[in-house]
């Protein structure tokens, strides 16, 4: 499993990273100004930097607990990636509808379009962020993993 100091270095790179072509995605492609992209992207941001390292850490003691290790097929990526979305999705729903004043259905099709675009974005990244730092994928012996 990543350390603590390997988690932050993750959740911030990936944060600062996608911050930076929300904001120029939002003003080429919504035609939105970037104060409002921006307040969006950096209350997202906030709020999936942490929601990033607490479901990270759980996904991966589930994929200990069920595997030994936390290295992760393509598979696993992909679930880990939609479950992340799809919870941080329900979560930024009501923030994008007041900030903007706007419907539920009008924050939903943005929120499902960040939700998209964040969607291919965590694959990519954490694909290449797990081969520039890559995680042992050992299996750990058996009296050293919990019972749930």
């Amino acid at each position: 499993m990543r350390d603590m100091a390997d988690r932050m270095r993750h959740a911030l790179s990936f944060e600062l990273i996608g911050f930076l072509i929300v904001i120029t995605a939002g003003m080429v492609l919504f035609d939105m100004q970037a104060q409002d992209i921006g307040v969006i992207a950096l209350v997202g941001s906030i709020i999936a930097m942490i929601w990033v390292y607490v479901y990270n850490y759980l996904f991966d003691l589930v994929l200990m607990r069920l595997q030994g290790h936390a290295g992760k097929s393509i598979a696993q990526r992909l679930l880990n990636s939609l479950l992340f979305e799809i919870g941080l999705l329900l979560v930024l729903l009501p923030f994008i509808a007041w900030y903007l004043q706007v419907s539920l259905l009008e924050a939903f099709m943005l929120d499902a379009a960040l939700a998209m675009f964040y969607l291919v974005y965590s694959f990519c990244f954490n694909w290449v962020y797990d081969r520039l730092f890559p995680i042992e994928t050992r299996l750990v012996p058996e009296r050293t993993i919990r019972r749930w």
